[in-house]
């Protein structure tokens, strides 16, 4: 039976789980109150991190589930993704409009990706 790996393992909730060669993501943000762009490009940093500690990259990226605040901000939001992800390596993607955790949240980035 595979083992359990657990990044950034907080009281709540885990930042990344690894199971069986796949990592889940717990949604990722940037600083609150930041533009669109701004938190877009902090939580694909992040990203970028915990695929990292998870080895893996973004060009293992299965899926991901993007959260806007408002979806008027669609526009803003695509533009930063688009310069992120590897062209022939963008996963399947959804992208909703929510209320997010915080008033100053304005993106949330979720993905599940293979390892290495």
């Amino acid at each position: 039976m595979a083992d359990i790996k657990r990044i950034d393992c907080g009281a709540r909730m885990s930042e990344a789980v690894v199971y069986n060669g796949l990592i889940w993501l717990a949604g990722q943000v940037g600083q609150e109150g930041a533009s669109v762009a701004e938190q877009t490009a902090q939580a694909l940093a992040e990203v970028d991190r915990l695929l990292a500690a998870a080895g893996s990259d973004k060009t293992r990226i299965l899926s991901a589930q993007i959260w806007l605040a408002d979806i008027a901000d669609f526009a803003e939001m695509n533009a930063v993704w688009d310069a992120w992800v590897p062209a022939g390596h963008c996963p399947a993607r959804a992208t909703g409009e929510s209320k997010l955790a915080a008033p100053g949240y304005r993106v949330e980035v979720i993905v599940t990706a293979a390892q290495a």
